[in-house]
């Protein structure tokens, strides 16, 4: 059992943007686990991502991404409680994630609760936030949005998107 130093508070504030008593509470936990405390720290914040997520959303950012050339084009609208997280880097990244997914693997709707009988697929193909992240297949779009929810304290939602593609 290593003792908690404040370096080690410190680097996981850093990785989870925990508390600092969130942060010492969960080394303390693990016996001074680096990742056994992120794991603690990401539970916590999913638990608190549940039950904001019923708070309105009328801030947030409009995000453009063009792909391949100019010959794909994704416009997409991402909300959260305050302009104040829509500043954010951890909002701003989202916001370029979300849209270079949509470019990639060109989703019909952004939930499962928006899906028509007309789409035909897996929700997996049709629904954005039931998606696999490209750029790290074990997490869905769904667990990067809980992410920024968990680290900015409020709630963040996919309202919507268009995906133009030359020809099509």
């Amino acid at each position: 059992m290593a003792a908690v130093t404040t370096a080690m508070i410190k680097q996981l504030r850093e990785t989870t943007g925990a508390g600092v008593m969130d942060a010492k509470r969960a080394l303390d936990a693990t016996g001074g686990n680096l990742d056994k405390a992120k794991e603690i720290i990401r539970e916590q914040g999913l638990a608190r991502a549940d039950k904001r997520s019923e708070r309105e959303t009328r801030q947030g950012k409009v995000e453009s991404y063009l792909h391949a050339g100019g010959r794909i084009g994704v416009l997409v609208e991402l909300n959260c409680e305050t302009d104040f997280v829509a500043n954010t880097d951890e909002f701003k990244g989202l916001a370029r994630n979300v849209a270079m997914q949509i470019a990639a693997m060109n989703p019909a709707v952004v939930s499962v609760e928006d899906r028509k009988p007309e789409h035909e697929g897996s929700d997996v193909e049709v629904c954005l936030l039931s998606q696999p992240y490209i750029k790290d297949g074990s997490r869905t779009i769904a667990d990067l949005v809980k992410d920024v929810v968990a680290k900015t304290g409020e709630n963040v939602r996919v309202s919507r998107f268009v995906r133009f593609e030359l020809g099509r």
